[in-house]
């Protein structure tokens, strides 16, 4: 027995607004990557001191780790000095979807 789901407008452009904002995140990561400075430091979430209350936020490192299949962060930050290791797992993220 087939099954079809209807698809809206909505979800499809969820989907597709998704996409974009990940793929934009990971190039921008990169970039900052390889600058190596103060950018460097906030991404990666190394400041000293006491952590706030609360539930604590889903960093962006995260979220792209996820994305980009299974893997730590470490593995993706050494990635990122590969330039086109880099453009590669990003393009290959991207054709795979959210």
């Amino acid at each position: 027995m087939l099954v079809f789901f209807k698809a809206t407008n909505d979800s499809i452009i969820k989907r597709s607004l998704v996409r974009t904002i990940r793929k934009r995140q990971a190039t921008f990561l990169g970039h900052v990557m390889r600058r190596g400075k103060l950018e460097h430091l906030v991404t990666t979430g190394k400041f000293e001191g006491k952590r706030s209350r609360g539930r604590q936020r889903e960093k962006i490192m995260d979220g792209l780790a996820t994305w980009l299949g299974p893997g730590k962060v470490s593995d993706i930050l050494a990635a990122v000095k590969d330039r086109d290791l880099w453009r590669d797992m990003i393009a290959n993220a991207y054709k795979q979807g959210t």
